[in-house]
């Protein structure tokens, strides 16, 4: 799962971002409003963290923008603590409200509260063929069997059903699971496919993991 996190504090912005991937989660950090309506617009993710108070561009701005285009769930984190800020919030679209100074451990829980709720249903369970995937009890099953990923393994399986019967491209994925933006050689992305064939497809008679020569992999039912 893809967090966006909106924070011009560097400090704050930092240990969010640390945080939540040990947590983990993806996550892409934008300084600025305006850089994080232009990411949030662009891309795709599962959750929004917002601060207000910005240069540039607000948070209540950013609201506005992105709830005219966007469903998705959003988080303000912000030092405003009155209560007419709070509803100020809400009014715009925002799904939860947390003042800073905040506990990281509530954080997290409000965000898996929030995506348990599923703002965004369809991306709470995956069904493809016989294998299963929740999101949010991060658990996998294929013929009613659990198979134990490690972290990064379930991110990786995560994106290729996200965007199933599409080829993705080594590159997009190394950006969206390793947040590694490279045009080298790198075998880090073939090394965790072969890995999770192993344990996905391998003992078993249908495989779901294809590779599309020349660009990457493809996760779908019938290729």
């Amino acid at each position: 799962m893809t967090i966006l996190v909106i924070e011009d504090d560097q400090k704050t912005g930092d240990y969010l971002k640390k945080g939540l991937r040990e947590s983990g989660y993806a996550v892409d950090l934008a300084r600025n409003g305006i850089d994080g309506l232009h990411l949030a617009m662009e891309q795709s993710y599962e959750l929004v963290i917002l601060d207000v108070m910005m240069p540039g561009l607000d948070g209540w701005t950013v609201m506005q923008s992105l709830r005219s285009k966007q469903d998705m769930p959003v988080i303000f984190l912000t030092a405003r603590d009155h209560v007419d800020d709070r509803i100020r919030g809400l009014q715009l679209g925002a799904d939860d409200y947390l003042v800073k100074p905040f506990s990281f451990t509530e954080l997290v829980l409000r965000i898996r509260t929030l995506l348990r709720r599923g703002v965004r249903r369809d991306a709470d369970i995956y069904q493809v063929a016989d294998l299963q995937l929740d999101t949010v009890r991060h658990k996998i099953t294929r013929q009613n069997l659990p198979i134990a990923l490690t972290s990064k393994e379930f991110m990786l399986l995560h994106l290729l059903i996200k965007h199933q019967g599409e080829a993705l491209s080594r590159t997009i994925i190394a950006s969206q699971v390793w947040d590694m933006n490279f045009d080298s050689d790198t075998n880090v992305v073939d090394v965790a496919v072969k890995r999770l064939r192993a344990k996905l497809d391998a003992p078993f008679e249908k495989k779901l993991i294809h590779t599309v020569r020349g660009v990457g992999y493809m996760f779908a039912e019938n290729p």
